[in-house]
């Protein structure tokens, strides 16, 4: 029988650390060939947020492979599932047969290769965009994952607060006020203002934190170089970046003051909590869940300072499980072109598949929760011009320290100043 589960994983140590990973490295042993080779087998798909695959798909694939069983396990958030799958591939045991890993923490993973199948294969070639096979692939050609979706971006916003506030509710008019194909962060911050005037004081968007992503992900080296050099802190950019979203957060007001992903920021979506959010294709379904009911969202084909993607993540294949080369399988199948236009269809994750983006499937796709919105045109378009930030081994680090610096300040009201210390201290932790 198969089943779906939401778990939310405690550690006891609270963060695993990527160092712990090392350590272990030294006793990692591959899995052995399928253990139930000939006979039923259950096959585990751990992911998280909304990646779109349902009970009827993997019905689908079941049908299709006799003798196989699928569980799903879905974690909350995409640091819950991180934490999870490296204290599991730390004790060398407990993985999943299928794990998917978010483009963020990637790196921390591609620093050990060896716990991962090598999904290359002659069969899957040319099905993705090459940007996103780069991501996950070693200097020695190794491919550790599949790509699932990608996220660009454009603006999801309340058309009935919009208009209650004085402003244009158009999706066409609201590019065209945020700059349309000269869009920029000044102008989005400007439009804010016009926002909380109109509306008497009304927050504009959810999180500062959100915002901050949205900016950070069209720097082409956020954190570091290449050759390793952390330059998060000495160029100057990055601090650069925290003060302006701080000013407009905080100081002008137009934060909403929560954390993305708690329970006041779900629970916002019932109450006319913000207008505006940053919204990659995978946002598209979370909105939908959490504003059931609520009526008025629309997506605008616009986005500040260009194109942006945020997030977007694969399936890997951890060497330590009992059935590799059926998940192997599995893995291919969820992420070739059908299986992820359904997944987008279900939840709005755009997928990272060329054929897919391609299909008449994605360009003619409309969401009927968001004003019937053209999404996967309005998607297709922002996905171009998409500067691809190289996210080294550090990344994860820095930007859960900024995360978490923001949040301090955004929701909890500490001083910025002494905030950006403590994100200093920890880059200079690094060594």
């Amino acid at each position: 029988m198969r089943k779906t589960t939401r778990k939310a994983w405690a550690l006891a140590a609270g963060v695993t650390s990527v160092a712990l990973l090392a350590t272990a490295c030294s006793g990692n042993a591959g899995g052995d060939d399928d253990e139930t080779a000939g006979g039923d087998i259950t096959l585990t798909v751990a992911t998280f947020n909304e990646f779109g695959y349902t009970d009827e798909m993997f019905a689908r694939y079941e049908e299709e492979n006799p003798g196989v069983t699928i569980e799903q396990k879905r974690a909350a958030t995409a640091d819950e599932a991180r934490e999870n799958l490296n204290s599991r591939l730390a004790a060398g045991s407990g993985t999943s047969d299928i794990e998917a890993v978010e483009v963020d923490w990637l790196p921390e993973l591609m620093q050990f290769p060896d716990y991962f199948e090598d999904l290359s294969s002659p069969d899957v070639e040319g099905r993705w965009l090459d940007w996103k096979v780069a991501q996950a692939t070693t200097e020695d050609g190794k491919l550790v994952g599949y790509g699932t979706d990608i996220g660009p971006q454009g603006i999801a916003y309340r058309a009935d607060l919009f208009e209650a506030a004085g402003l244009p509710a158009d999706r066409e008019a609201v590019a065209e006020l945020f700059g349309g194909d000269s869009a920029t962060w000044e102008q989005f911050f400007e439009v804010g203002k016009q926002y909380s005037e109109g509306s008497g004081g009304k927050a504009f968007f959810d999180s500062a934190g959100a915002i901050y992503q949205g900016i950070i992900n069209q720097e082409e080296f956020p954190y570091e170089t290449e050759d390793g050099t952390v330059t998060a802190v000495s160029d100057g950019r990055v601090k650069e970046i925290y003060e302006q979203v701080v000013q407009a957060s905080v100081e002008d007001g137009l934060s909403a003051h929560y954390s993305q992903w708690s329970e006041d920021w779900t629970n916002s979506f019932q109450n006319d909590g913000f207008a505006v959010m940053l919204a990659p294709g995978w946002m598209l379904g979370v909105i939908e869940g959490n504003a059931a009911g609520v009526e008025g969202w629309d997506l605008a084909d616009v986005f500040p300072g260009g194109a942006g993607n945020w997030g977007g993540s694969f399936l890997t294949v951890p060497s330590q499980g009992a059935n590799v080369e059926e998940a192997k399988k599995l893995a291919a199948w969820l992420t070739a072109p059908e299986q992820q236009i359904e997944a987008f269809n279900n939840k709005g994750t755009f997928p990272s598949q060329i054929e897919a983006q391609e299909s008449e499937d994605i360009q003619s796709a409309t969401n009927a929760f968001f004003n019937d919105a053209p999404v996967g045109q309005i998607l297709s378009n922002r996905s171009q011009g998409v500067v691809v930030p190289f996210k080294g081994p550090n990344y994860f680090t820095i930007q859960q320290a900024i995360g978490n610096a923001l949040t301090e300040v955004d929701v909890n009201g500490a001083d910025p100043a002494a905030q950006w210390e403590t994100v200093v201290g920890v880059v200079e932790g690094l060594g």
